[in-house]
């Protein structure tokens, strides 16, 4: 049995929303894949922000239409395809995909969209080597840290240097002063 229009429409509306909140689109051949494999993916990108939603073509399509952010999509759309979504973490949902790929060998990365611009599969597996949101984090709070370390010693020495010039002038003194 065939979709409804207002069936179809609900999809199209999902989709639109599911890309609303995104700052990542993949489009992946799930071809192959079983239900519960499915579940697995999505079990692994839940926990990041990312999703996976599986729609035809025509319907991705339609929901991309017109909006310029994710119009370079439809280039990846053929055969089957999964639209896997990604709201925050963008390094962690693509290496959670390759883990998944690793471990299934059945799907294939055709390409991405962020930004309005299409992505190449190489250039969406790259952005699985870009640090973590909570990594960035620290080595942004690790390097303040570090400079805030210093300055402290470095206006901590200026009286301790001063306070050695002083006391090395005064034993000067003291010595001109015995002689």
């Amino acid at each position: 049995m065939g979709r409804t229009k207002e069936n179809k429409e609900t999809v199209v509306a999902d989709l639109k929303e599911l890309l609303k909140d995104s700052q990542l689109a993949v489009v992946i051949d799930y071809q192959g894949l079983s239900v519960a494999e499915i579940t697995d993916l999505r079990r692994r990108l839940r926990p990041i922000g990312g999703s996976c939603k599986i729609a035809k073509n025509t319907l991705m399509r339609i929901a991309v239409e017109g909006d310029d952010n994710w119009q370079p999509m439809q280039e990846f759309l053929k055969g089957a395809s999964a639209l896997m979504t990604v709201k925050e973490d963008v390094g962690g949902a693509v290496k959670a995909y390759k883990s998944f790929q690793k471990d299934k060998k059945k799907t294939e990365l055709r390409g991405g969209v962020m930004e309005g611009r299409a992505l190449t599969k190489a250039q969406v597996e790259a952005l699985a080597d870009l640090p973590s949101k909570e990594q960035s984090i620290g080595q942004i709070a690790g390097a303040i840290n570090a400079l805030a370390t210093k300055i402290a010693v470095g206006i901590n020495e200026v009286p301790s240097s001063f306070a050695r010039a002083l006391q090395a002038y005064a034993e000067k003194e003291q010595g001109d002063a015995a002689s």
